[in-house]
């Protein structure tokens, strides 16, 4: 049974890094957790964590709620930007 935290980290309308998230963690298993070995995974991880923060801060500021878009609006917002 997953904490209620855990089950936060998997839920696609709160964690807009999911992804990044488990191909970072895949990557880790798969490489004997040698972090030298998925460099990308956590730039890639790192950027999308900074790119949403960024956006739920605008949000935040402007009274948009809720602060972090759904994973629908997600996907809009990067189809927008090519």
């Amino acid at each position: 049974r997953m904490s209620r935290h855990a089950k936060k980290l998997r839920d696609q309308d709160i964690n807009p890094c999911l992804a990044e998230t488990d191909a970072t963690t895949k990557c880790m298993n798969d490489n004997n957790y040698n972090k030298d070995m998925c460099t990308d995974y956590f730039l890639k991880y790192k950027n999308c964590r900074k790119f949403w923060h960024g956006i739920m801060m605008q949000r935040k500021r402007s009274g948009v709620k809720p602060e972090m878009p759904s994973a629908e609006e997600r996907k809009k917002i990067l189809e927008s930007m090519g």
